[in-house]
């Protein structure tokens, strides 16, 4: 059994004994430090909360005791029930909540489940603001309502309403898409993206589609994460059925990684540099990913004559790093697209619609699409280390030895090379030090990472 607490949410294994998995008691209790905190963040006695989950088989459970928790607080709820985290987003804005949580542990397997925070735009909190939530959680400094103040419960339906949203954006070109007459396919993971991207797909008018997964079950039938080592049955599908384009989403569907006409891999860093590349060719401005991205983005961004900036990783530092730089698109290398447009958080669905115009406004295969851009490779490792091991010390002796580098310490250590890159982080729960590394080619870049990891072991 696992339980995290982070100042991101709590995320935990179903089952087991309190404070060792995400049992119902961790769940009332959490909830209930959320409900503290945002009563205190709104400075009003009745706040409306919005609650959406993904289709994971313990979402039902997990949802009942986090409206019943957040009733017993005073708080006014709204249930969507079944919702992509970006549906949920939408919906605390268009609800004017105070705020909102999110039922899914991502792209973990079907054991797990999570409580993921919003504030009362819609996006993560931050690190100050989940400190809070935490500190209440662990003095259980929380009064539960008297019963005539209980809150009152509201169910809505928000996919339609996000589907509409994302077809009303500027740059969504629905009708070009329908005459493109495109062959699509989803693979959905059984969880609520097989809602969601078809009805999107529907409303672009693309009548031919192949819904792989798409029963809304939790029943995951591969590993969630949508990485190439999980979708070589799709991608068998997808290039036996002569589809045009592939999309994959993780179950809450804020990752988006697509799949060429010939069952081949676009790859899940160049989801958001096509996206990227569409938007600038319209709407010239800035760009931002995390350090862990790749070049690619920088590279494209250049060539529209723009800048590109890097944000700390994590969704939350990546937004406020575009809110600083007025980006006009941006996200993180895992497939995950950020478009300020449509709203401040990855969003598959808006991935789809502008990738889609895209391809359609561009004529070419979606293979073709791919050539166009830089070819980068990342080689991802890890250096386990004796928990005695002063990790932040080796940090700075890295930084210090490659001070001639481009180097940027905002996030761990990440130094830039002419043609290549290496970013080392610590992990904040284990003594580890991930290192990972991009270069032209898949052994230069594994290359770059030993040497790393040598320069590391001679500072131990």
């Amino acid at each position: 059994m696992t339980l995290i607490k982070s100042i991101s949410g709590i995320r935990g294994t179903i089952g087991g004994k309190p404070g060792e998995g995400l049992s119902p008691l961790d769940v009332v209790k959490f909830s209930a430090s959320y409900a503290t905190w945002a009563k205190a963040e709104s400075k009003k006695d009745k706040i409306k909360v919005v609650v959406g989950r993904d289709a994971r088989i313990s979402g039902e459970m997990v949802s009942s005791l986090v409206i019943g928790t957040l009733t017993g607080m005073g708080c006014d709820v709204v249930n969507i029930g079944l919702a992509t985290t970006p549906t949920t987003e939408i919906a605390v804005v268009e609800e004017g909540a105070d705020g909102g949580i999110i039922l899914t542990a991502s792209h973990n397997p079907k054991q797990w489940n999570a409580l993921k925070l919003l504030n009362n735009e819609g996006e993560f909190l931050n690190a100050a603001q989940g400190e809070k939530i935490l500190e209440v959680a662990e003095k259980e400094d929380f009064v539960f309502a008297e019963v005539d103040d209980l809150g009152n419960i509201t169910e809505k339906d928000y996919t339609d309403i996000h589907v509409q949203q994302v077809l009303d954006l500027e740059l969504v070109d629905a009708e070009a898409v329908a005459k493109a007459g495109f062959k699509v396919a989803i693979d959905a993971v059984n969880s609520v993206g097989g809602v969601a991207i078809p009805a999107l797909l529907k409303a672009m008018g693309v009548k031919d589609v192949v819904e792989i997964n798409c029963d809304a079950t939790g029943e995951f039938a591969h590993v969630p994460e949508p990485l190439p080592e999980n979708l070589v049955e799709t991608s068998e599908i997808i290039r036996k059925e002569g589809v045009d384009v592939g999309f994959v989403v993780d179950p809450d569907v804020d990752r988006l990684a697509l799949i060429n006409e010939d069952g081949t891999m676009f790859n899940e860093e160049y989801t958001l540099v096509a996206v990227a590349d569409y938007v600038l060719s319209h709407t010239p401005g800035n760009t931002v990913s995390n350090l862990s991205s790749s070049r690619a983005l920088r590279d494209v961004t250049e060539k529209h004559g723009q800048s590109y900036a890097a944000g700390a990783v994590g969704e939350v530092n990546v937004v406020a790093k575009m809110k600083e730089t007025n980006a006009v698109i941006g996200g993180e290398g895992n497939g995950g697209v950020i478009y300020p447009a449509a709203h401040s958080g990855r969003d598959a669905l808006v991935g789809v619609a502008l990738f889609l115009t895209h391809l359609a406004n561009k004529g070419v295969k979606c293979s073709e699409l791919r050539a166009e851009y830089p070819n980068y490779y990342i080689s991802k490792n890890k250096i386990e280390l004796t928990p005695d091991i002063d990790v932040d010390g080796i940090l700075v002796k890295m930084k210090e030895k490659y001070s001639n580098e481009d180097v940027n310490d905002i996030d761990g250590v990440k130094i830039d090379f002419a043609d290549s890159w290496v970013h080392l982080r610590k992990s904040n729960t284990e003594p580890i030090i991930r290192i990972y590394s991009e270069a032209g080619s898949m052994e230069q870049a594994d290359e770059l990472a030993n040497k790393i990891i040598e320069d590391i072991k001679s500072f131990i």
